[in-house]
């Protein structure tokens, strides 16, 4: 199963299956405007397919191999703890979230480092369940589909190349 490029072309089919049903049924469809930590969440997956894809057309084996799935192991890594935060916003104790500046304001008027540390504190946004589906909500979807590419990604990284 993790030999060849199976698990690149599994991975970009989930990747663009999943921007699928974000753009197409939540944003269009449902009307729901992503949040900023779902924007990141967004090009989490985003960034995965792009990778997963270069593996799809490149098929590396041996050491190549091993990059592409450390590249991906991080990449998966940092979308489940963008989507574990936001879970965490969602049902954990705290204290009622502020309503804050859109991304794209927050991109035109300051310092990236300051964008990613607003964003990652939350907004009224963030904290607001929209929709759910067996009493999940979307980051804890968006969770589970990142942790299935994990999986894939430590395949990838610690399986044997044909």
């Amino acid at each position: 199963m993790f030999g060849g490029r199976t698990p690149f072309l599994v991975g970009f089919a989930i990747c663009v299956g999943a921007m699928a049903v974000a753009l197409l049924y939540f944003q269009h469809h449902l009307g729901l405007e992503p949040c900023p930590l779902c924007i990141f969440q967004r090009i989490s997956v985003m960034a995965l397919g792009l990778i997963f894809f270069l593996g799809l057309l490149f098929g590396p084996t041996g050491l190549a191999r091993r990059f592409f799935g450390l590249l991906l192991t991080a990449t998966a890594l940092t979308g489940i703890g963008i989507a574990a935060r936001h879970l965490w916003l969602q049902y954990g104790p705290h204290e009622e979230l502020g309503c804050g500046p859109g991304l794209e304001y927050m991109l035109e008027t300051m310092p990236i480092n300051e964008v990613i540390q607003d964003v990652l504190k939350g907004t009224g946004d963030c904290g607001e369940i929209v929709w759910s589906l067996f009493g999940i909500s979307i980051p804890g979807w968006t969770l589970l589909l990142l942790l299935v590419l994990l999986g894939i990604s430590l395949g990838i990284l610690f399986g044997r190349s044909r």
